[in-house]
């Protein structure tokens, strides 16, 4: 059973009989919103880009973005980028798998976020949505769903990090203004 997370809400990423979860999906879902315009209402294609940025004690020490699809040690991978959004229909768009038993010790935290490439802002967003994925039965565990538009291109959608033996996750939801995850560090560093 999925649970509809609220800002800031946890997790614990324990399977119900004790074990840990070892493999899972953060996925990510949009579509444009529909525009008015003299002939009616059209959509743009919109880009958005999802990226994982790993963290040990506070520290940046590997990214997952389009442009490194696979962390260097291989725990994390990226699954591709989509260019236009809403491709699947209510699922996802862009995904990135983590392999939870290899994630290496010292890294503590993952941190997910979005932003638009082309700089267009989620006012031109609808449906936006990430979820957390159990990989190996493709059962959803949690759904953070994007309320609203706003005048920002991104967004720091939610971050997996180490509670005691295991992991959790918790939604975050903090809007903020970059093309890159560079450009989002200042909102990311908070949040750790």
């Amino acid at each position: 059973m999925s649970i509809n997370m609220t800002k800031g809400q946890a997790i614990s990423l324990q399977k119900n009989d004790g074990g840990s979860l070892t493999a899972v999906r953060m996925g990510l879902g949009w579509q444009a919103a529909p525009r008015r315009g003299l002939f009616g209402s059209r959509t743009r294609e919109i880009d958005l880009d999802a990226s994982a940025v790993l963290f040990a004690d506070k520290q940046p020490v590997d990214v997952v973005f389009f442009r490194h699809l696979v962390s260097d040690d291989g725990s994390v991978r990226h699954t591709g980028d989509n260019l236009v959004g809403g491709v699947g229909q209510g699922g996802d768009d862009e995904a990135i798998l983590v392999d939870l038993s290899r994630v290496p010790v010292h890294i503590d935290q993952i941190v997910f976020t979005v932003n638009s490439f082309t700089g267009q802002t989620f006012q031109e967003v609808q449906n936006a949505f990430c979820r957390l994925v159990d990989e190996t039965n493709g059962q959803e565990l949690a759904r953070y769903t994007l309320a609203g538009g706003g005048q920002y291109t991104a967004q720091i959608m939610a971050k997996v990090h180490r509670a005691g033996p295991g992991w959790s996750m918790t939604a975050l939801g903090n809007p903020a203004n970059g093309r890159t995850f560079q450009d989002l560090m200042p909102t990311i560093l908070p949040v750790l």
